[in-house]
């Protein structure tokens, strides 16, 4: 587009008939053509009464003013661009070059695979037993005239328990002796009169037929002895009974007759219940398919077996294994053993359930890590291997048994190697750990007697 030469760029932008509005440039033959100036506005005439306006050209519109406003801001933006970019540049090419990005090492808990005698256990619940129980009952009838015991009381064996009124039977007693030495007195007199017989027999004094007939009497006498004899023993048995006894050594339960009461040896109920608790037994259970292994065990030696509390805190007792019992539960798949143990402070009391670890024997020399450090994946046992540089290596694993708190590794990995054991989820291949303080504590031999309760597993 042409601009007039009298007329400067500003006036020209806010001039209002500027020719800066091509929407509409009116008929053809109105444009100059490329090589034909434009010719100059002629001013107008003033006339009387009206506001002096410029000419405008035949066929432009009145409109020509906003479109010069538009082209000014389109030129200030420009502009602004510009000087936005060029201070860009120049901002960039004064800045610092960007430090190299620094790799943040994960922190994680390891600890050092070693070697170490590890033992193998069989784990099963178990109830308490008492190794004898005996229900102290009265044998003879009669009225209870004393209760010696204590309940609760540490019982001797052959110490009074109770003492049944004694008089009727001592009276059967005495009166079995005396018929006894009634009879003994008649076989006296019938021995001397065979004695009589005999002589009057040899000088022909008497008959025979009398001798004969002392003779059996004095058989009939001796055989009266002897029966007089077992009344007194049957009697005294009797009069025994009265006084009643602990048969074993044990501690007395509750009082089940109060003295002054009638008890008869038909009575079910009894008098007292003595339990023998040194030594006590344990009934436990284990899966059918031990029992080869644990025979074998038992046909080497005296198999040890460690009594547990029921948090797994602590050893009870230690006992041996007595037997297997002679058929396997068919309901359940499982076996039945009976183990003793000697309970020297009572920790064990019949009726008690208990955990029971049954010591198969020791593996020696094995190569042991916190049972933490192993992970599983579809591929199997894995852990993650601290390197020297730092880094971590992720290492499939043959893991044998895994009980408290200790794995026992079979294949891929060495002793002295660092495993991770706490950290793993934000891990990959490669990745750059770094130990927590305390993390790097050795895994250490394994325990010869962890007191937990860990699940029964198998090498």
């Amino acid at each position: 587009m042409a601009f007039s030469n009298d007329r400067p760029a500003s006036a020209l932008l806010s001039a209002p008939d500027t020719d800066l509005d091509q929407s509409d440039p009116g008929p053809a033959e109105d444009r100059p053509t490329a090589h034909q100036a434009r010719p100059l506005p002629t001013e107008a005439k003033a006339t009387p009464g009206r506001r002096d306006e410029p000419a405008a050209r035949p066929g432009k519109p009145a409109r020509r003013s906003k479109a010069g406003r538009a082209l000014a801001g389109v030129i200030i933006l420009l502009a602004a661009g510009g000087g936005y970019a060029g201070w860009s540049w120049w901002s960039k090419a004064k800045a610092p070059p960007p430090a190299a990005a620094v790799v943040a090492s994960i922190p994680v808990e390891a600890a050092t695979a070693v070697t170490g005698d590890v033992p193998v256990y069989f784990r099963g619940l178990g109830t308490v037993q008492a190794f004898n129980t005996v229900t102290i009952k009265a044998r003879v009838d009669g009225q209870l005239q004393t209760v010696a015991f204590t309940e609760g009381q540490q019982i001797k064996r052959g110490e009074l328990i109770a003492q049944i009124d004694p008089r009727p039977y001592q009276a059967a007693f005495d009166q079995a002796v005396a018929k006894k030495v009634q009879d003994e007195a008649q076989l006296g007199n019938a021995k001397l009169d065979l004695q009589r017989y005999t002589d009057l027999a040899k000088n022909n004094f008497g008959t025979r037929q009398q001798l004969d007939t002392q003779r059996a009497l004095v058989a009939q006498l001796e055989a009266t002895i002897r029966v007089d004899q077992g009344a007194i023993d049957a009697a005294k048995v009797q009069l025994d009974y009265t006084t009643i006894a602990s048969p074993i050594d044990g501690v007395a339960g509750i009082r089940l007759v109060d003295a002054g009461n009638i008890v008869h040896a038909s009575d079910t109920g009894g008098i007292v219940v003595v339990t023998q608790m040194q030594p006590i037994s344990i009934v436990f259970t284990l899966p059918e398919e031990d029992r080869p292994e644990v025979a074998a065990a038992m046909a080497a030696g005296p198999v040890e077996v460690a009594a547990l509390a029921r948090d797994g805190t602590g050893v009870l007792d230690r006992g041996t294994v007595l037997l297997i019992d002679n058929e396997i539960d068919q309901a359940t798949g499982t076996m039945r053993l009976k183990a003793t143990f000697p309970n020297p402070q009572n920790k064990l009391w019949p009726g008690q359930f208990v955990n029971v670890r049954l010591l198969l024997r020791t593996e020696h020399g094995v190569v042991t890590v916190p049972s933490a450090a192993i992970e599983r994946g579809p591929a199997g046992f894995y852990a993650y291997v601290v390197k020297p540089d730092a880094t971590v290596d992720m290492r499939t694993l043959a893991v044998g048994q895994d009980q408290d708190g200790l794995a026992v590794v079979r294949q891929g990995l060495a002793a002295g190697e660092r495993v991770v054991t706490g950290g793993q989820y934000r891990l990959q291949p490669g990745a750059l750990v770094a130990v927590e303080a305390g993390g790097g504590a050795a895994a250490g031999t394994a325990p010869a007697e962890a007191a937990t309760a860990s699940q029964r597993t198998q090498p």
